[in-house]
């Protein structure tokens, strides 16, 4: 469909299997462009070995995972939010990566304009978790003029720039093949700090593995504000809450608000890193109850970064939340 539309200085690519899919895609940001890859499923394992890739040559893609129910074929029709861990931690070795969840067909633009722009301000590989509710609804969206979008400024390198240095924020230059004097060389194999040639030195390989996962950290900096959809005063519980399960989330704590019953309620765009104000936003609460499709994959994560104990209210039907379901759910 996108092909159809001939959008200027866009290429599009039908690759022959997913592994070609993601590094074409990751070609294309080596010789300067970003690449976008989507798939659904069983497709983001097989991209996993090309992430990994992206992340060691610290080069900007935005790869989209329309979750279904799983594992394997699974319930390929039907919605899910299980691929949560494996975006988080699907690959191997020391492979950070932002990841981001939209919330509703109309603020899929947003997030995937904002994983665009993670994605090329930091040099990283970023994951945009939609699935198959999302995929499948439309909603009214006005189009925005080009002037009201938010600007991406790309780390152009230059002539003699290392292919490893780093700025302040720990991001390396792009400099692409065929720029006078910027011959370099970049892989799959470590490279060394500042020159990227080829190391085995343990020092060096801690040091870049650090250096990978802190400009990954640093990535927040591009958030906008912490947002809560609802704040009641005297609120003593926190209902956090990612992806499509937005709609029948925020019905749900406003019946609840409109009862007597104070509850906040914080939707999440940002799930690695997390936004850097929702831990100590998170303590002022005497609970957080964490509302998703999966068996509990967030609640469990946040459980470990905060070591607090964190309540899950989830399912693996195949099916959206709906409001009365989540008034039975949990008190």
């Amino acid at each position: 469909e996108l092909a159809k539309l001939q959008p200027e200085h866009v290429t599009v690519l039908q690759a022959e299997d997913e592994i070609a899919a993601v590094t074409s895609a990751l070609g294309a940001s080596f010789a300067g462009g970003l690449g976008v890859t989507a798939s659904s499923g069983p497709g983001l394992s097989l991209k996993a070995e090309g992430l990994g890739l992206a992340v060691m040559t610290e080069l900007p893609l935005v790869l989209i995972d329309v979750q279904r129910g799983g594992p394997s074929t699974g319930l390929p029709t039907k919605t899910e939010q299980s691929d949560l861990t494996q975006a988080l931690h699907g690959r191997h070795g020391e492979a950070p990566l932002p990841v981001l969840a939209a919330r509703t067909a109309a603020d899929a633009f947003d997030t995937t304009l904002l994983a665009a722009k993670i994605a090329v301000e930091c040099m990283t590989p970023v994951i945009v978790l939609s699935d198959a509710y999302i995929a499948g609804s439309a909603q009214p969206w006005r189009i925005p003029a080009l002037d009201e979008l938010p600007k991406i400024t790309p780390p152009r390198g230059e002539a003699n720039d290392q292919p490893y240095g780093r700025d302040a924020h720990g991001v390396r230059p792009w400099v692409a093949p065929g720029t006078p004097g910027g011959a370099h060389r970049i892989g799959g194999l470590e490279g060394e700090e500042g020159s990227g040639r080829i190391s085995y030195e343990p020092a060096n390989h801690q040091a870049m593995v650090r250096a990978r996962a802190a400009k990954v950290d640093a990535a927040s900096r591009l958030y906008g504000p912490l947002e809560k959809v609802q704040s009641c005063p005297g609120a003593d519980t926190l209902v956090l809450a990612w992806g499509s399960t937005y709609g029948a989330v925020r019905s749900d704590v406003e019946r609840r608000a409109q009862a007597g019953q104070n509850v906040d309620y914080i939707h999440l765009r940002h799930l690695h890193p997390l936004h850097p104000e929702l831990k100590a936003t998170t303590e002022r609460y005497r609970r957080v109850v964490v509302i998703e499709l999966n068996e509990g994959q967030l609640a469990h994560h946040l459980q470990g970064l905060w070591a607090r104990p964190v309540e899950s209210v989830c399912k693996t039907t195949g099916q959206p939340f709906t409001t009365d379901e989540l008034a039975t759910l949990w008190n």
